[in-house]
This record gives structure tokens, sequence and C-alpha cells, in this order.
């Protein structure tokens, strides 16, 4: 009797144990649970702020870039403004044989020319008369040596580079045509003030020097000018936006004094209604 009574008060104590083991494991459960949410969480959110910031970080310098000031409103590479093309190659000097040949041409031609003031038809009457003797005596003394006689290259001009010469020449003509049309027409002042300074500064420079010197000086400009700058853009480009800046502050006040006082045209009156 003392044995069972024994094991009916250790009974309620092993089970009271088993409970509150089951209740701790429970506890250490859910303490767990919220620990792993809670690093879930918060792993998640940073992901999620990376996630974030790496966009505003990626897009900062897209931004930074389009605030920069380029001249003219330019947007694309200066060998993309030339054309991109072969004549883009030749004045950015990525092809040095063929731009140094042009140059080279350019400043014998200015030399002959302009210097030592040959005429053109004289100049190449006087090239074909050197040319052809040599050839025509070279192939005579062929027969007399027994050799073969020289290989005379057969020159045709092929018809696409004079048509697409020709359909460039046709568009640029065409568009400074209908931008006289625009200026001649009234709408823009700008325009017109800025086509009547150019002329006049054309007109200066005609009256000091030749057209052929002009010409000389306009291709050298075009074969220096784009590469120094497409080497120092990011140093000119700040200079240029202080000379623009400057122009349209002069240009404010001279509308305000001026441009303002002159009466306004028909079409003007026509916008406005």
């Amino acid at each position: 009797m003392a044995d069972e009574h024994k094991h009916a008060e250790s009974s309620p104590n092993l089970d009271s144990r088993a409970v509150e083991v089951v209740e701790r494991e429970s506890l250490m459960e859910k303490l767990s649970e919220k620990i792993h949410h809670k690093g879930d969480s918060s792993s998640s959110s940073s992901s999620d702020d990376e996630n974030e910031k790496k966009p505003s970080s990626s897009s900062s310098p897209r931004s930074l870039k389009s605030k920069v000031y380029r001249l003219f409103g330019r947007e694309r590479p200066v060998h993309k403004v030339l054309g991109g093309g072969k004549p883009a190659d030749i004045f950015m000097w990525k092809n040095k044989k063929m731009s140094g040949g042009v140059i080279g041409g350019a400043t014998v031609a200015w030399v002959l020319f302009e210097l030592m003031e040959y005429h053109l038809l004289a100049v190449l009457c006087h090239v074909m008369i050197v040319a052809l003797a040599v050839l025509f005596l070279w192939s005579n003394a062929t027969m007399f040596i027994h050799k073969s006689p020289p290989k005379i290259p057969e020159v045709h001009i092929p018809e696409e580079p004079l048509l697409q010469l020709a359909s460039g020449l046709r568009i640029e003509i065409n568009r400074g045509f209908s931008s006289l049309h625009e200026i001649a027409s009234g709408r823009d002042i700008k325009k017109f003030l800025s086509a009547i300074f150019g002329l006049w500064v054309l007109s200066i420079l005609g009256g000091c020097c030749s057209f052929l010197t002009l010409a000389y000086i306009a291709l050298v400009l075009l074969f220096t000018v784009p590469l120094v700058y497409d080497k120092y853009e990011d140093k000119i480009d700040p200079y240029g936006e202080k000379a623009m800046a400057e122009l349209k502050k002069q240009y404010a006040v001279f509308d305000a004094k001026v441009l303002s006082k002159i009466p306004r045209g028909p079409l003007k009156n026509k916008k406005k209604d």
C-alpha cells in the first residue's frame, strides 16, 4: 500500500515536469520564430534599402552628365556631329594618312595659287604635259631595252560617290535656302541679326584676303578645332557657358533698349490673334 501511495504521489510530479518541459520548448520555438522573423524582415528591409539606393546612385552620374553644359546644346560626340562616316574620320584624324594627304594637298595648292600666283589652268596644263611626256618616253624606251611597258591604270569616275555628293549638296543648299526664306519673312529677329553679323564679318574677311585663302583657313580650322575640342571639351565647355550667358545678357539689354521699340509687323499680330 505504501508503494502504491508513493507511486501515486510521484506520477503527478512527473506529469507537471513534463508539462513544464513542453511549455519551455514551445516558448523556445516561439522565441526562435520571432528572432528568425526579425532577421528576415531586417535583411529584406536592408536589401530593399540597398535596391532603392542603387538606382539613385547609378542614376546620379546620368543626371550629372545631363546637367553638364555642352556648346550649342550638343548631346552627341563630335565625331557623330560631323557625320560619323569617312569624312568625320578624316577631320578627326582617325585615318592619319588620308588626313595628312588632304591637308598637304591643300597646302601645296594654296602655296602654288596664292603665294606663287600660279593660275589653275596653267598648273593643270603643265602637270599634264610632264606626265604625258614621261609616260610616252618610258613606253618607247621599253621597246629598245626589251622590258615590259609601264602599266598605265585606266581611270574611271564611279557613279555612286558623285550621286551621294550631289544629294548631300542638294540637301544642304535647300536647307540654306529655307533658312534664308525664314529670315527674310521676318519671323525670327535672332536669326536675322546673326545672319547680318555673319555676312558682315565675311565681307571684312573677304576684303582682307582672297577666297582661296579663306577656303584654306576654313579647311585648316576644320582639321584642328574639332580635334582640339574633342580632347579638351570638359575644359572648354565652362568657358563656352560663361560666354553664352554673357551674350544672352547683352542681347536682353539690346532687346529692351532697341528691339522692343521697333513696331511689329502683321505676322506678329496674326500670331497673337
